[in-house]
């Protein structure tokens, strides 16, 4: 099932146009990412019955699935996104935010720090992100998958099984690589970048024992059953950055089963020059093909 998200911006430099709005557009890939379909973002000033008034209508007009908000959970005086989504919010989900400041603590000891809440309106997950780009992500990432089983028991009619695996039959949406392109070019690494590189794997009709073997008795491909390990992509995007001169990088996979002509993986990478950047490029490419992915062919 794909789900539905609002990413909504908190801030009162960005909606004056005094400052580019940069975790809202990231956390937005993210999701989309993974198959999300975000229908609703927007950018309000640090004004609780304004926040209040935007979870509402996500929720209760436009029937969103998730609604994350970005900025206003620190201690200043105008942070006061938490206060606006607790009057708001029927259930808290204490857990989710537990988790977040659980991973922002293990990469700075300010993770205790955070306000974050979360909450169910109706039939709506609202959950607040901090409002620097880099702590949004990891914060994302951090409860991304079990919130989207947790809205599989939200949206269902009953308790979906927690002691079993969730599995995704359906394939993901498709990134663009123009708003990617252009997401990357506002990132604060772009002054570093001097040539960006992508990579869009997909689905062939021939066999792989065909095309890599030499095999001239291997059955058409109809389609791929298709799946990767999470951790290991991580890892593998770490790694990537660690190769010289590489400042940017970014991964799309898909999953489930997926036709010829479906769409595998898109990668990004942006680095100073073109060597390094083709050298990140294989690499990436290369540990994502080898180690990270289940690639199971389906023939006739």
């Amino acid at each position: 099932m794909s789900y539905t998200a609002a990413v909504i911006t908190i801030s009162d430099k960005g909606a004056r146009g005094e400052r580019v709005d940069t975790s809202g557009p990231a956390i937005r890939a993210i999701l989309e990412s993974k198959g999300w379909n975000v229908t609703y973002t927007g950018i309000i000033p640090d004004e609780k019955e304004q926040i209040k008034s935007e979870l509402i209508k996500c929720a209760d007009d436009m029937n969103i699935n998730l609604v994350l908000t970005t900025g206003g959970t620190g201690f200043s005086p105008r942070d006061i996104t938490p206060e606006a989504t607790l009057e708001v919010i029927e259930r808290r989900t204490a857990g989710i935010p537990e988790a977040m400041r659980a991973e922002s603590l293990r990469i700075t000891p300010k993770g205790c720090l955070s306000r974050s809440e979360a909450g169910i309106r109706g039939r709506t997950l609202i959950i607040n992100l901090p409002g620097s780009e880099k702590a949004a992500k990891e914060n994302l990432m951090a409860v991304i998958d079990p919130v989207e089983h947790g809205l599989e028991m939200l949206l269902g009619n009953g308790s979906a099984d927690c002691g079993e695996p969730h599995h995704h039959h359906h394939k993901k949406k498709a990134p663009s690589m123009d708003e990617w392109l252009r997401e990357a070019k506002a990132d604060s690494s772009a002054s570093k970048v001097g040539m960006y590189l992508t990579h869009n794997g997909v689905v062939r009709g021939t066999a792989k024992a065909m095309v890599r073997e030499g095999t001239k008795d291997a059955a058409p491909v109809t389609g791929m059953i298709f799946s990767y390990d999470k951790e290991k992509v991580e890892a593998a995007v770490a790694d990537t950055y660690r190769q010289d001169g590489i400042h940017y990088v970014r991964v799309w996979l898909n999953e489930g089963e997926l036709k010829v002509g479906d769409d595998i993986m898109f990668v990004l990478i942006g680095g100073d020059i073109r060597p390094h950047v083709v050298a990140g490029l294989d690499y990436l490419v290369g540990t994502l093909k080898n180690q990270c992915v289940s690639e199971t062919e389906l023939s006739c």
